[in-house]
């Protein structure tokens, strides 16, 4: 890759110290492709429209469509799409089959582009070998217990083992994991890899990114891959190129460089958070890099967010997820293996014999949500709770029949959801979905601080989840995330202590207070035709 002349290298540096000029590019480039892309709906529906009423072809343009509408309807029904989700595509291509076909093209079934399933598939079949090749083909064995399924599920079928060694500390605010971060980072003496959804400029980038300067100018390899579209507000274009030319030992991936054009592969993003440091120390959760995440932003109130920080061979299953993913798309590719430490190189003190840790993650390129597998195997489970933080509600009707059933068999089931929504039309669905849950007996409540960004779930005082996972449509069956699966430890009570605290700081909605009007009801019904657009 050409380096960046120093020319460009000094306006990008000059941009970022400048930070009403930093916003005011930033907020130009935003209105740059939102305006392309709305030339582009013009220029579709006027061509569509003209030809259907202003020329002879009219009536065989209406019934092509006609057509299409018909053949897109079957494919729906006989498709694998979660029944609400068929019956929201067939009324919207039904009802306006010029905007419902091509939607349904661009975002039903979750389905990426071919590119990026050619790209990403093989990486990750091959770096899984690569990783089964250096450890054995054997790693560990499958827990047999049925409190344990989760995590057969996941070995079986996602090739991610459960690890019995190694420990796992639970984070229950950004601001509480930033300092760790911080200090983990500056013991760094191989290699840092990062990968996040949201990098923006602020203390805690800066303080992040002094840390890896110093480290590489030390001889110690640093990689990192951002989202383009999660970064499009707060990154300069070609910010890759300028961390690159910052030091060789630094190289950078955007993962969907934003292109003003309509794209299916915008649709799929790397929601995924990962801090690896050494094959040591692994950190992930719901916070990005930014400033609101630490609590030095003011954004939607307080911003809560969790995480939690692992060590032990459990870390090797996130250098894995890291790898295959840049090396799908990176021309030259990265030695998997030289990034992995030997069993005798790997500290497996634990001091909680029984303890279970087990990273993972989830690809739109798969017919089904791992994601929704898991937490729909901890709900059915539940015997005694299942406490549940989330900043989006957007059910489908299998995570609403598990909560349902597990509420009237008197489980306690508890989700807490932001008291100041980031989204309102997401916050508006969200609470759409209030009602019947309620009047199942599931407790809902809004953290009335602010905004809470934490994904967590966490069962009968034996197991948890901690991750980027959101209980909606995009991040379920389009986003690629990851998470921890984690069990008797002592950190599944600290999840459990932290949304019991959580809860206290809460409003609780009920069937009184969340009534709606006639066309509050006739809104949302409407609205829920576009819970996979949210």
């Amino acid at each position: 890759m050409k380096e960046l002349s120093e020319r460009r290298k000094k306006w990008i540096e000059r941009t970022i110290a400048n930070d009403r000029s930093n916003k005011k590019m930033l907020y130009n480039r935003f209105i740059l492709f939102l305006l392309f892309v709305f030339l582009q709906l013009c220029v579709f529906i006027s061509t569509v429209f003209l030809l259907a009423y202003g020329s002879p072809f009219g009536l065989l343009l209406q019934l092509v469509s006609a057509l299409i509408a018909a053949a897109a309807t079957l494919h729906v029904v006989n498709s694998h799409e979660r029944p609400s989700t068929r019956v929201n595509w067939i009324v919207l291509i039904l009802i306006v089959p010029i905007v419902g076909v091509p939607m349904y093209l661009m975002y039903g079934e979750g389905r990426p582009m071919r590119s990026m399933r050619r790209r990403i598939l093989p990486s990750k079949v091959k770096t899984e070998q690569e990783v089964k090749e250096f450890y054995g083909e054997k790693e560990v064995e499958n827990p047999q217990e049925r409190a344990k399924a989760g995590s057969y599920y996941l070995e079986k079928y996602e090739n991610y083992p459960v690890y019995a060694d190694g420990t796992i500390e639970y984070h229950k605010t950004g601001e509480e994991a930033f300092p760790v971060i911080l200090r983990e980072l500056r013991k760094a003496e191989k290699f840092i890899l990062l990968e996040y959804f949201i990098i923006a400029h602020g203390k805690m980038w800066t303080s992040i990114l002094r840390i890896l300067l110093e480290k590489a100018k030390a001889g110690v390899q640093v990689r990192i891959i951002y989202d383009g579209f999660g970064c499009m507000m707060n990154l300069p274009p070609k910010y890759d190129r300028y961390l690159e030319s910052l030091h060789p030992n630094i190289k950078c991936l955007t993962f969907n460089t934003i292109i003003p054009v309509f794209s299916m592969r915008l649709n799929n993003r790397d929601h995924r958070k990962m801090l690896i440091i050494d094959g040591k120390v692994a950190f992930t959760g719901g916070y990005n890099l930014a400033d609101e995440y630490i609590g030095e932003k003011l954004r939607f109130g307080y911003w809560k967010d969790t995480g939690v920080k692992v060590t032990g061979s459990a870390v090797r299953s996130f250098t894995k997820m890291f790898f295959y993913m840049w090396n799908a798309f990176r021309k030259k590719k990265e030695d998997v293996q030289k990034f992995l430490l030997s069993e005798e190189e790997t500290d497996k003190h634990t001091d909680e014999p029984g303890i279970s840790i087990q990273p993972y993650d989830d690809t739109p390129l798969l017919p089904h949500s791992t994601g929704e597998a898991v937490y729909i195997d901890i709900i059915n489970r539940a015997e005694k709770y299942v406490y549940i933080t989330t900043p989006y509600l957007i059910l489908d009707d299998f995570i609403r029949a598990s909560l349902c059933r597990a509420a009237l068999r008197g489980v306690d089931v508890r989700i807490v959801t932001p008291g100041i929504p980031d989204k309102k039309i997401a916050y508006r669905l969200t609470r759409a979905n209030y009602a019947v849950l309620l009047k199942a007996g599931v407790k809902i409540y809004e953290y009335t601080p602010g905004f809470i960004h934490a994904k967590n779930m966490v069962c009968d005082d034996k197991c948890a989840v901690v991750g980027t996972i959101n209980l909606d449509y995009r991040s379920l069956y389009l986003h690629f995330e990851n998470a921890v699966y984690f069990s008797d430890c002592l950190a599944v009570m600290d999840v459990k202590r932290d949304c019991e605290e959580t809860v206290a700081l809460s409003y609780e909605r009920t069937l009184e207070n969340s009534k709606q009007s006639v066309f509050g009801k006739l809104f949302d019904s409407v609205l829920r035709l576009f819970e996979t657009l949210m």
